[in-house]
């Protein structure tokens, strides 16, 4: 009985950390696709396409090392059981469909599942492969409602601004996750697309939206850690 109830317990969180994924991708997909849609350099269908593929590869050339960071620096393995990581990604789950729901884009980090059991014990390379996968299929369906707030609400982008906030970004991330540092893909474009039109005149940000989207970026530890610790609590009585 009790290796059938541990056997359904690691089905149950396997199926709810893709779930966790797909819901990655489908929040994140803004970040990649949202200058250049709404800029019109490419359609929506090749725009995703092209985020869903190198979403999918980008751990080849990347690996796990924020994974690893966050699973041996800040995480104590001593209090990970399976009921911590149902928890966790219950939470995690909750808040990005929350605000994409809200569309304000936030930080989904694709590293939570792979940071808490990388301290833990070697990742197979098939765990690799079905969250890569699943992240890719979230960002091809993508989150339209945050694309639209990023592209069009925060401030009008022209061609060159877009491809500013995206080189902007993309340097950022590259030497963060060279470095194993975790920081939000989300809050790096966002800051990015800000950056280029308050330098173009401060009027054309449109302060109001940047301003729920930094307090959505302020909410989403406590709010997800809300969650969690009630869903913790709940299946530990």
């Amino acid at each position: 009985m009790d290796f059938l109830a541990a056997h359904w317990s690691l089905v149950l969180l396997i199926g709810l950390a893709l779930v966790f994924d797909f819901i990655n991708g489908f929040h994140d997909a803004a970040n990649s696709i949202a200058t250049v849609v709404s800029t019109r350099v490419l359609s929506p269908r090749w725009a995703v396409a092209w985020a869903a593929f190198f979403n999918f590869i980008a751990f080849l050339f990347f690996g796990l090392h924020v994974a690893g960071t966050i699973g041996k620096g800040i995480v104590d393995i001593g209090v990970i059981d399976s009921r911590v990581i149902f928890a966790t990604l219950i939470g995690a789950c909750s808040w990005d469909l929350l605000t994409w729901w809200w569309g304000l884009p936030t930080s989904s980090s694709h590293a939570l599942m792979g940071g808490l059991l990388g301290g833990h014990f070697h990742i197979p390379f098939w765990v690799v492969l079905a969250c890569q996968g699943a992240i890719a299929l979230g960002t091809m369906c993508g989150g339209w409602r945050i694309v639209k707030t990023m592209g069009q609400k925060v401030s009008k982008l022209r061609p060159v601004d877009g491809f500013c906030a995206e080189t902007g970004a993309a340097v950022t991330l590259f030497f963060a996750s060279t470095f194993g540092i975790p920081v939000s893909t989300t809050h790096t474009i966002t800051g990015g697309i800000m950056g280029v039109g308050a330098l173009r005149r401060l009027t054309a940000v449109r302060w109001g939206v940047a301003g729920d989207i930094v307090w959505a970026w302020v909410l989403t530890i406590p709010a997800s850690a809300a969650v969690s610790a009630g869903t913790y609590w709940l299946v530990a009585r």
